[in-house]
């Protein structure tokens, strides 16, 4: 069973970065897409950005061209670098597999951007 946990979040002020890790136990990890999610508060979950298992990225329009995902597969791990964030980017963090996300969710991450 892959386990999840997802670090690298924090408190920073608006048009600040952070980058993001989410290191995956398991030998499936370089066998699949991973994606990242966020959900804030009162919203669903959400798509952020993903990456193949060929290393094709796609984002949400929302973070297109501030964030940047990345995998390690020698590490198991996907990063998602984050660039001007804004107050609305705030919200928990998660990774999964992509384009299905059937693992089992970890604790998240939570990121929170002060204006």
């Amino acid at each position: 069973q892959v386990q999840l946990v997802e670090s690298g979040g924090g408190l920073v002020q608006a048009g600040g970065s952070l980058t993001l890790s989410c290191a995956a136990s398991g030998s499936t990890f370089s066998i699949n897409g991973m994606g990242w999610f966020r959900q804030a508060p009162g919203k669903q979950r959400d798509l952020v950005a993903f990456i193949s298992i060929t290393s094709n990225t796609g984002y949400a329009d929302s973070v297109k061209g501030r964030f940047t995902i990345s995998r390690d597969n020698a590490k198991n791990t996907v990063y998602l670098q984050m660039n001007n964030l804004k107050p609305e980017d705030t919200a928990v963090y998660y990774c999964n597999k992509w384009p299905n996300p059937t693992y089992t969710w970890g604790q998240g991450t939570q990121v929170t951007v002060s204006s």
